[in-house]
């Protein structure tokens, strides 16, 4: 309620309504006490109105259209991956890139198999 009470001294009075939607953040008895000594109305939206909270509502829209958009989203996960798998030092690897640490253990792996099917099997001695 220090917001609101900030906001109020700042505009010089509290405002003539808050609109909120019907859900449990927005009904706190905190809030309807700060309404009801500040003299300011409650003016709830409707379920299923999404007209009555236009700004919310055109907001809420353009997040969605410009910034959730698939493209978006997966370019940045790409960038990202590329960044941590290929660039990004990581002290446990050695301050290795993964990429380049897995590019190096296959590597050390291939010439470990080389070596032991150079060398034959193994046969256990019998004494």
């Amino acid at each position: 309620m220090a917001v609101l009470d900030r906001l109020a001294a700042l505009r010089g009075r509290a405002p003539e309504h808050i609109r909120s939607d019907n859900g449990p953040e927005l009904t706190a008895n905190a809030l309807r006490d700060w309404c009801r000594f500040s003299r300011t109305g409650a003016s709830y939206i409707e379920p299923g109105s999404p007209w009555q909270n236009p700004y919310v509502e055109s907001f809420g829209s353009r997040v969605r259209d410009e910034l959730l958009s698939g493209e978006l989203v997966e370019t940045l996960l790409e960038d990202w991956r590329a960044d941590y798998m290929e660039r990004r030092p990581h002290s446990a690897l050695g301050m290795m890139a993964p990429a380049r640490f897995a590019a190096s253990w296959r590597r050390s792996d291939r010439q470990n198999q080389a070596t032991l099917n150079e060398s034959g099997p193994m046969r256990e001695s019998v004494s």
